[in-house]
């Protein structure tokens, strides 16, 4: 079965067609991103604008097309933190639904948290005993922590890059007090969510989600992304360290110029790295894996799973904790 995820996030529109099937490993057929950055088109008021839900329009019709063209028979959308607290995100979806015949989903933070614990259980398998998972978005920082497919406990916390950099560092390049200021900030901001994340137990496995702990990792060492997604790849407190040291000099068109950084993203790898590092020290983690599989795979996983559910010969008993996807049937 070949399906499509639509994921409009804080930065990014991304589009991913697989084949997936019940028991089998989902394969990656194509994927499509726009630059939107629906989190900078918002009003003093928090409403998306009208230019920026204009483009959200487009790009949703856009990729839904790509989608049915692709030959998908389905189409799961959905947003996260940008739209999720827009003070009009009603009526922007009432307009994306009306105009592209799409109805987005938007996931809540603990949602998000707790499909992409899902996702990285799957990776790993249960030998990996208990993960905890850390997820750096733009708006949000997604947490969980989990002996199982469901996690025992899932955070969500507004300390997302993006916005980071547009309350704190918005000096090219931020300034050294600046950093500074906002790491104690961090570090303060991380003590109470990291009691929480912690109290299931400490885990047998810390893992690392999204782009920018990916593009972290590779800054610190890691393998390229050509080497493929099976390739390990991991990163430490003390690299991390010696790498905020370098970047936080730098110009966002500088870092842009580094290895395994998009112009889209060098602005905000600063507030990222800083997120990344207060996580992993108020926490206690040395290393983390880095994970491939995220919130897209999860919803995947979650999908086939519901299907697996419904299906009369399996009992209609397994249910992995999390929430089923909203579809749109392309035809």
């Amino acid at each position: 079965m070949r399906l499509g995820v639509l994921d409009v996030g804080s930065n990014t529109v991304h589009l991913l067609v697989v084949d997936a099937h019940r028991g089998g490993h989902p394969m990656p057929m194509s994927s499509t991103k726009a630059t939107l950055r629906m989190s900078e088109n918002m009003d003093d008021n928090g409403r998306i604008t009208g230019e920026g839900a204009d483009r959200l329009i487009a790009t949703v019709a856009e990729f839904a097309s790509i989608a049915k063209t692709s030959g998908c028979v389905q189409l799961m959308p959905f947003a996260t933190s940008a739209v999720r607290e827009a003070t009009n995100s009603e009526e922007v979806l009432g307009r994306v639904r009306r105009e592209t015949g799409v109805e987005l989903r938007v996931l809540s933070g603990v949602d998000e948290a707790r499909l992409t614990f899902l996702a990285v259980r799957r990776w790993y398998g249960w030998s990996a005993g208990r993960i905890l998972n850390l997820d750096i978005g733009g708006g949000s920082l997604e947490l969980s922590n989990g002996a199982d497919e469901a996690p025992d406990a899932a955070l969500s916390l507004q300390l997302g890059a993006g916005r980071l950099t547009r309350e704190w560092l918005r000096e090219d390049p931020p300034g050294k007090r600046r950093v500074a200021v906002l790491r104690d900030w961090l570090e303060a901001e991380m003590l109470s969510p990291a009691k929480q994340l912690l109290e299931p137990g400490r885990p047998d496995l810390a893992v690392g989600t999204s782009k920018t702990f990916r593009s972290l990792a590779r800054l610190t060492g890691a393998a390229p992304s050509a080497a493929g997604p099976r390739e390990r790849r991991i990163l430490t407190i003390s690299g991390l360290r010696q790498l905020i040291a370098f970047i936080s000099r730098m110009t966002a068109a500088d870092r842009a110029e580094l290895e395994g950084v998009s112009s889209d993203r060098s602005q905000q790898l600063v507030a990222g790295a800083l997120v990344a590092e207060a996580s992993m020290r108020a926490l206690s983690l040395d290393t983390l894996e880095i994970c491939p599989w995220a919130l897209r795979e999860g919803l995947i996983l979650r999908k086939l799973d519901t299907d697996l559910d419904s299906d009369p010969s399996t009992g209609n008993g397994r249910s992995s904790g999390v929430p089923g996807p909203t579809e749109t049937v392309l035809r």
